[in-house]
C-alpha cells in the first residue's frame, strides 16, 4: 500500500503548492461530473456518484491531502475495515481531499449514523459501477475503478479540487 506518514504528506503537499500545478480537478454535484482543467482547458470528464441526501459531498475549495494505491476502507458508523481486494467499496485506488476530525450524525437512507473521530472525502474508484451518476455515498465521490485509476495518474498532492453545490 503507497500510504506516508502525515508529515511526509504535509510536505509532499507545500512542495507540490510550490511548483503551482495549473492542473484542477472541479466537480460539479449537481451534473455529477468530475472535470480535470490544465490552464483552463478540459482535459478528461468523468460521471461520478456523489453523496446522498444527509451525507453530501462537502462544497468548497481544497487540495488532494492523500494518494493511497489498495486503500484498507473503515466503515464509517462500525470502524469495522475492509482489505484491498473484490470486496472492498473503495476500489483499487484512493484520493482523499477532504478531512473532518468532528464527529458527524446523519441518516444512510436506512438507519441513523453517528461517526466518531475523522471523516474523510476523496475520489475512489467502487465495484458497484450502478452506483456512478447517482447521489448514494457516504460523502465521497465514486468513479468506475478503471478512471479512478486514470484520475490517479493525474493528480498529485496539492492538486487543487473545487466542489460545486
Amino acid at each position: 500500500m503507497a500510504w506516508l506518514p502525515a508529515a511526509e504528506q504535509a510536505a509532499q503537499v507545500e512542495a507540490a503548492q510550490a511548483q503551482r500545478s495549473q492542473r484542477v480537478l472541479v466537480l460539479d454535484r449537481r451534473r455529477r461530473q468530475l472535470v480535470v482543467l490544465d490552464d483552463g482547458l478540459e482535459v478528461r470528464r468523468f460521471s461520478v456518484a456523489v453523496g446522498k441526501p444527509g451525507w453530501e459531498t462537502p462544497v468548497g475549495n481544497f487540495q488532494v491531502i492523500e494518494l493511497v494505491v489498495d486503500p484498507i476502507w473503515v466503515h464509517p458508523a462500525t470502524g469495522k475495515e475492509i482489505p484491498p481486494g473484490g470486496d472492498n467499496p473503495l476500489g483499487s485506488h484512493w484520493i482523499g481531499f477532504y478531512r473532518d476530525c468532528q464527529s458527524r450524525k446523519g441518516f444512510n437512507g436506512n438507519a441513523n449514523l453517528t461517526t466518531q473521530g475523522c471523516v474523510t472525502a476523496g475520489f475512489h474508484g467502487t465495484p458497484n459501477r450502478a452506483s456512478v451518476g447517482r447521489a448514494v455515498s457516504h460523502g465521497c465521490v465514486r468513479l468506475l475503478d478503471e478512471q479512478a485509476q486514470d484520475l490517479f495518474a493525474l493528480v498529485q498532492l496539492g492538486t487543487p479540487v473545487t466542489v460545486l453545490p
